[in-house]
């Protein structure tokens, strides 16, 4: 059996890691050939040592060229993304794995789809701000985008083949976060934010997860992923983290997916689709074990953050990129302590309210638009977050 071969996007970060520990399961199903990353030299060189990818890509200038001094012959090292794009198309690459933060990854997402191919999508942020255009690419030529997100893929586990006429809602579970119960304290330390109950995750996606926008980007990728209507997407919350979003159907009948809360799972399903493959991820056990299922409404007024993002989804594309683009620059400066926690919504809503003012007609919008409109949108955010700065 010919083996699948994968290029990691972001090896160094927790998906990319957990992506590694698949790997290593599926040793003898999948082969590792390209892995990329910012700049954590040491680490991306012990993967190259373990996994013996042919191409390593480092965006850092600098750190490329220490792994080029660090690597032997075996070993393409490569230092843009542009580089890479073109060797894309003449590598025999099945599947890309794209975990990088932020929208870094546009390039070689719409290459990998223009080509055909299968790209396992953890970015949301590309999604939000870029998903029409991705979308569109992948209608036009074929490629494959399977969500890795655990709320996503587990609402492409039960539409799997279903009509979308028979589809009355789909539920998204929340965790909610530390702070779900009292909604956002004002000025919560980052230690105290980053203290997820369930989730082991990286530093910007569990502040989104206290602020509950990384509902509101659930919200975004779920209508641009599985083309429903933005009025068929709940948001409930549930704590125990075990069951990962619902389906309802006109029928009444509800389809859920659980599993134990591990990321490796939604990982492997990306990678063996359409099959099923014993995984590393523990299972729930019913017969010796007390099971507890919660499931609570979401107090919108004390999480604007959700409301925001429904405000962008039901403007324009040009809208939910202001939003993605300022939801980074806040959670950045919030993790950097130039922001008080609770002043995160207030930079996407003034953002977006100064976008919404100015912005010119409707239709469809360009990845060069686009661009333009995050960068936009990035320096609009930075001029706020300055003026509102922890003294």
């Amino acid at each position: 059996m010919k083996k699948t071969r994968i290029a990691l996007f972001g090896s160094t970060g927790s998906i990319g890691r957990s992506a590694l520990d698949v790997i290593r399961h599926l040793a003898n199903r999948v082969k590792l050939v390209v892995i990329a990353a910012k700049r954590s030299v040491s680490e991306v060189c012990a993967q190259a040592q373990e996994f013996l990818p042919k191409i390593i890509l480092l965006t850092d200038h600098e750190a490329a060229n220490r792994a080029r001094s660090m690597l032997d012959s075996r070993f393409k090292v490569l230092n843009d993304l542009a580089s890479f794009d073109t060797l894309l198309a003449a590598e025999d690459i099945d599947i890309v794995i794209m975990a990088m933060s932020g929208t870094t990854g546009l390039s070689v997402v719409l290459k990998a789809l223009r080509l055909g191919k299968k790209v396992a999508l953890a970015t949301k942020e590309l999604i939000v701000a870029y998903g029409e255009v991705i979308m569109q690419v992948s209608r036009r030529y074929g490629g494959v985008i399977l969500p890795v997100d655990s709320e996503l893929a587990a609402i492409h586990q039960c539409l799997d083949g279903k009509p979308r006429s028979t589809l009355r809602r789909v539920i998204l579970t929340a965790s909610g976060g530390p702070f779900w119960r009292r909604g956002l304290p004002q000025n919560a330390q980052v230690a105290d934010v980053l203290q997820h109950p369930t989730w082991r995750m990286g530093k910007k996606i569990t502040v989104d997860s206290a602020t509950l926008m990384n509902k509101g980007l659930e919200i975004i990728e779920t209508v641009r992923l599985f083309g429903v209507q933005q009025e068929q997407v709940e948001v409930v919350i549930h704590p125990e983290s075990i069951v990962h979003s619902m389906v309802e159907f006109n029928d009444g009948s509800v389809l859920a997916h659980l599993s134990n809360p591990d990321m490796r799972l939604p990982i492997q399903y990306c990678l063996v689709y359409p099959e099923r493959l014993p995984s590393l991820v523990s299972p729930l056990f019913f017969k010796h074990k007390k099971l507890r299922l919660d499931f609570y409404p979401v107090n919108r007024t004390q999480f604007p953050c959700l409301q925001l993002a429904v405000r962008a989804l039901k403007t324009d594309t040009g809208a939910t990129c202001v939003l993605n683009a300022a939801n980074e620059a806040a959670v950045a400066a919030f993790l950097g302590n130039k922001i008080a926690f609770g002043t995160i919504p207030i930079i996407i809503e003034k953002t977006l309210s100064r976008y919404l003012k100015q912005k010119k007609g409707t239709g469809r919008f360009t990845v060069t638009q686009l661009m333009k409109t995050e960068k936009w949108a990035r320096e609009y955010s930075q001029m706020i977050i300055g003026e509102n700065r922890n003294e």
